[in-house]
């Protein structure tokens, strides 16, 4: 009788085990139940690693504001049931911490997936561990355009903002048709980020690529950038393209104007959010420093007053004023953090009642979606052969005060070649 009861046991276990294996995306059960790592029945667990000190600092309040929506999903009846847990660490930009991190979240602290790792160097470094790992590296926070292309060789990782080749060539396309005479000077961070951007210009210019009459580097962390700055103003260049992070952008735009140098300036988007172009403009002591400055958007405005009853902007508005108030309103960071972690949140819906690993790739794989906090037209979309998330953008120049947009929605999907 005892070993009856015993192999009946050891049946039922078996298929409960089954049951819980077949709860992925498409599942028609609506009681949730622990499906898959990082997923219990009241939670699903988020992990990241990000820069919240050192050189790049600035983009920590990108993880801050995704962290913003998911408490507000969470007050909304979270993700079928289940909140959102999101832990997100300080590898202060550098790789030699995110690795280590990045294996505790996983292998300790036992994440679902790797959400918005910060930097391109930082992400580089962890993702053959989670490819290998299976674990989803999802919507990483850089655009470097490897991310995007070798979907193929790393089918657990997945870009999400414009990538930066993609950015310079919308730049290039701007020159070619209304700049066609210029001399172009380059600052660029000298690691694999400043020459994602470097190589977008070039590819893009083409046969015009020798518009550009110099380029100068420097290293992450570099103090001053004094030296560059008047290498590029005595090249004889009259267009100066800075593809910085944040800190040695405005030590450029500064140093730019303090040596009296006046070029038309191209910003990369991830260095152009206003409070650092207002940052340059108290450093230098005059909001002359960062007037006409040029970088693109994709992201809602909350400073365009035409966009101020705008949907997403108001639904922006109250998620930070509830979930982060001390945040920057006008700080496009934060606009992106929410606006990624609205696609996060939308994926993790799609998956399912008992979401799995498998059912988020799945649905990654086939992404078409409306971002209420990206401009019109700007859509968020992946296949299984194309996973440039998004590739549209729009030109905009800075008056003092806030960005004007100077043009219409510009697509650069199926012109990025890699490498």
């Amino acid at each position: 009788m005892r070993k009856r009861t015993l192999l009946h046991q050891a049946v039922v276990a078996l298929l409960a085990l089954a049951l819980a294996a077949c709860g992925g995306g498409g599942s028609s059960s609506s009681t949730p139940a622990a499906s898959d790592v990082g997923v219990t029945k009241d939670t699903i667990t988020l992990g990241g690693t990000i820069a919240l000190s050192g050189p790049a600092s600035a983009y920590g309040t990108i993880a801050r504001a995704s962290d913003a929506y998911f408490k507000y999903t969470n007050d909304h009846g979270g993700v079928n049931g289940r909140k959102i847990v999101y832990k997100y660490v300080d590898d202060a930009y550098n790789p030699a911490q995110t690795v280590p991190l990045t294996k505790q979240q996983v292998e300790q602290d036992q994440v679902f997936l790797m959400y918005g790792g910060l930097g391109t160097q930082a992400q580089t470094s962890v993702r053959e561990y989670l490819n290998t790992k299976k674990v989803p590296q999802v919507f990483v926070a850089t655009g470097a355009t490897t991310f995007s292309a070798e979907h193929k060789k790393y089918p657990y990782t997945f870009g999400w903002q414009p990538t930066y080749q993609g950015e310079s060539l919308i730049y290039a396309q701007y020159i070619q048709k209304n700049l066609p005479n210029a001399k172009i000077g380059v600052i660029y961070q000298n690691d694999d980020y400043g020459q994602d951007y470097l190589n977008g210009l070039v590819k893009g210019l083409g046969s015009k690529a020798n518009l550009i009459v110099d380029k100068q580097s420097n290293e992450v962390g570099a103090p001053d950038l004094g030296s560059q700055i008047l290498h590029l103003k005595s090249s004889g260049a009259d267009t100066l393209f800075i593809f910085e992070t944040p800190s040695p952008a405005i030590k450029s735009l500064v140093t730019a104007f303090k040596v009296n140098w006046k070029p038309t300036i191209f910003l990369n988007g991830v260095a152009a959010p206003m409070p650092y172009l207002f940052a340059a403009a108290k450093a230098a002591g005059t909001p002359a420093a960062v007037e006409s400055v040029w970088s693109v958007e994709y992201t809602i405005d909350p400073t365009d007053p035409q966009q101020a009853s705008d949907a997403g902007v108001t639904q922006y508005r109250d998620v930070m004023q509830k979930y982060f108030p001390s945040g920057d309103l006008n700080d496009a960071f934060n606009v992106y953090g929410v606006a990624v972690a609205y696609t996060m949140v939308d994926v993790l819906k799609r998956a399912g009642a008992n979401p799995t690993r498998k059912a988020v790739l799945d649905i990654l794989n086939n992404l078409n979606e409306t971002n209420p906090f990206l401009h019109k037209s700007v859509q968020v979309k992946n296949t299984s052969s194309d996973h440039y998330t998004i590739t549209q953008e729009i030109l905009a120049k800075f008056d003092g005060t806030r960005y004007i947009p100077q043009s219409q929605v510009i697509d650069v999907r199926g012109q990025i070649k890699f490498p």
